[in-house]
């Protein structure tokens, strides 16, 4: 158990260590300061009260008081809403429909290649790895243009990359030449004190790679 600690209202957040979905979650957590008891569960281990609260029987879990979110971006979104300052999503709808867009396209084309690493088919984790290298390799220029993520502003699109990034050497992914402007994207993300904050203990260990 660790607690991501500071002065307001307290949430439980149910999380396992290593995967990054629940790591993006702990990111708005630490960029927000919000006072959070992050309970780290494996999935072999997991307690009742998880159990009865979740009904999709996943690990990442927010309770709220008598609020209960089980999906990571309604999460994220929630405390971005709840707790605005700082902001992590823009104003207007034109944009704030552009960064969910964006977050859409994260966990649809990386996040499912990550998870498909974890396969014991050799095949599907080859076919998963170079996905992973394609996309990034082709959205790696962007970052020539601003320093975030299709963006002049930290968002959740970047809470969302920055556990990715940490990730890389886990994943056996080496990013070519070209990939510079994503690699100097992912030092700006891990510089933050928020994301530092985040991190698990694995996931330290991954930072130190």
């Amino acid at each position: 158990m660790v607690s991501i600690t500071n002065r307001r209202s307290t949430m439980i957040l149910y999380s396992d260590s290593s995967r990054p979905i629940g790591h993006a979650v702990r990111i708005v957590l630490a960029e927000k300061d919000i006072n959070a008891e992050v309970n780290f569960i494996e999935d072999n281990n997991r307690p009742e009260a998880l159990n009865e609260l979740n009904p999709y029987n996943s690990i990442l879990t927010l309770v709220d008081r008598d609020l209960v979110l089980y999906d990571a971006q309604i999460i994220m979104e929630y405390l971005d809403e709840r707790f605005p300052h700082p902001p992590l999503m823009p104003v207007d709808p034109v944009n704030r429909a552009s960064n969910r867009q964006l977050r859409y396209r994260v966990m649809y084309d990386l996040y499912a290649a990550a998870t498909e690493l974890e396969s014991d088919d050799e095949i599907v984790v080859a076919n998963a790895r170079k996905v992973l290298y394609d996309n990034l390799t082709a959205i790696a220029p962007a970052f020539t243009q601003m320093p975030y993520f299709m963006s002049e502003e930290y968002s959740l699109v970047d809470c969302c990359m920055a556990p990715l990034m940490l990730r890389l050497n886990e994943y056996d992914i080496k990013l070519p030449m070209s990939g510079n402007p994503l690699k100097e994207y992912a030092d700006r993300l891990f510089e933050r004190a928020a994301f530092k904050t985040s991190l698990s203990m694995l996931e330290q260990e991954y930072s130190t790679a």
